[in-house]
Parts: structure tokens; C-alpha cells; sequence
């Protein structure tokens, strides 16, 4: 590996499996010092174990815990330079089930505290940490190509992602004095996520999916995790406010 993320210290949440943990492998493989921010205390701490990561207990959609968060990176390093905005949550998609109308107050409440708020805590937990720090820094969202191209049985699920693009490019423009970046990574449904079958409704529907996919799968950790480390580096400096589609053309 290049390194290119050596001396850094990043924020990851929801980095105990799938999409998450291969943004954690892929930051320490590339030098970065990693605090692995999930919920899920048994699975999150050994994942951090496993790839030498340090492990916070963290529900994104507290503010106090996003404080606690950003206390404990300052105190084990006294550095944060990358936030990377990994953890989601969607209800089951309803195409195939019933109508959207058929959502519940219960699935739109966390699926927005979950996908929206915490991006919220985030940037008020850590913006002002990185602005007295003076050194900029980088924030990514995973979004999703639902927010770019969305289809129906997730309505709601693809308003919390186009709401989060839309904030992140905000972001960019007003912090961009602070040399403190926002960009978004936009993935196409990811196989083997604890998520995959709440996105396609029902496993039988897979083929049916990645044959829309001109590349012909889904994305992989590897994927989100190499488009993450970029947007964190030196290599896009000049980079704020942009979408990266990581969807094997599916948005084309």
C-alpha cells in the first residue's frame, strides 16, 4: 500500500461489518490511526481488535455520544482529520412487498435519525474541533445511488440520501474556508451487508437487480473503502462537494 493516509487520524462509523469494516481495513492499510465508531459493542470491538483499530461505543443518533467520540480521539491521538459518515439503516424495501404509503412512522423516524441526524451531529461534533485545529480536514458520506436515481420501494430511504448529498455540498461551500472538505461516496446495493436484503426486497430478486448494473455486480468494501481512503488523502485536495458513484455504471 502507498501510505497515503499515514499520520492521519479518522473517524469511522458503523465500521464493524460489511460496507464499514472494509473502510476500516482499507485506512489502516494505508497508515491512518482509526477509531471504529458502532453500536454494536461485542461485533465493533473485535473488528477493531482484528485490524488493530480503537473501538467507541457510539449511537449516531445521540449527540452526546458523537461527543464522546471526539473526546476520545483527542485524548488517544490529539488529532481528527477524516470523518467518515458510514452508518445506515433502511426498512425493507416495499416494492415487492406493499406501497410506500405502507411505511410506518416508526421506519421513517430512525431511517432520517439514522441517515440524516447523525450526519448533523457529526459536522457540529467535529467541525469545530477541526477549525480550532487549523490543520482542515475531510469528511465523507456514504450516500447511495438512490440518492442520484431513485426508485420507488424506498421513498423515504432515498430522500435521506439525496437530503445528506445536498448537505454535504452546503458543507463543502461553507467550510471550504477552513480547507474542511465534504464529498459523497454513492454505492450501488453491496452484496453480504447486513442491509442487502432490506435493499432488494427479497434474495430472489438479485439477479433481476445486477442485471441493471452494466459492470454486472454490486459493490464490494473494497470499493467504498478505496473511493473513502481517495477522498481522505493528499491525491484530492482539490476535491470538495463531489458525488463518486461507485456503481459499476448503474447511474449512467
Amino acid at each position: 500500500m502507498s501510505g497515503k493516509l499515514s499520520g492521519k487520524v479518522a473517524i469511522i462509523t458503523g465500521g464493524a461489518g460489511g460496507l464499514g469494516k472494509g473502510i476500516v481495513q482499507k485506512f489502516k492499510e494505508e497508515g491512518a490511526d482509526v477509531v471504529l465508531a458502532d453500536f454494536v459493542e461485542e461485533v465493533g470491538q473485535k473488528t477493531a481488535n482484528d485490524l488493530k483499530a480503537e473501538f467507541v461505543k457510539c449511537d449516531v443518533t445521540s449527540k452526546k455520544d458523537w461527543e464522546a467520540v471526539v473526546k476520545f480521539a483527542d485524548e488517544k491521538f490529539g488529532r481528527i482529520d477524516c470523518v467518515v459518515n458510514n452508518a445506515g439503516w433502511t426498512y425493507a424495501n416495499k416494492v415487492h412487498t406493499c406501497s410506500t404509503l405502507e411505511v410506518t412512522d416508526e421506519e421513517f423516524d430512525k431511517v432520517f435519525a439514522v441517515n440524516v441526524k447523525a450526519i448533523y451531529y457529526s459536522a457540529n461534533a467535529v467541525v469545530p474541533y477541526m477549525q480550532k485545529q487549523g490543520k482542515g480536514g475531510s469528511f465523507v458520506t456514504i450516500a447511495s445511488t438512490a440518492g442520484i436515481r431513485p426508485r420507488g420501494g424506498l421513498t423515504w430511504y432515498n430522500a435521506t440520501k439525496a437530503a445528506v448529498i445536498n448537505a454535504t455540498k452546503s458543507m463543502a461551500v461553507e467550510y471550504a474556508k477552513d480547507n474542511i472538505r465534504f464529498n459523497n461516496v454513492c454505492p450501488v446495493v453491496a452484496l453480504g451487508t447486513g442491509l442487502t436484503n432490506s435493499f432488494l426486497g427479497k434474495p430472489e430478486n438479485e439477479k433481476t437487480f445486477m442485471a441493471t448494473i452494466p459492470l454486472g455486480r454490486g459493490s464490494t468494501p473494497k470499493d467504498i473503502g478505496n473511493a473513502c481512503a481517495f477522498l481522505c488523502s493528499p491525491e484530492s485536495d482539490f476535491l470538495t462537494g463531489i458525488d463518486i458513484p461507485v456503481d459499476g455504471g448503474r447511474c449512467v
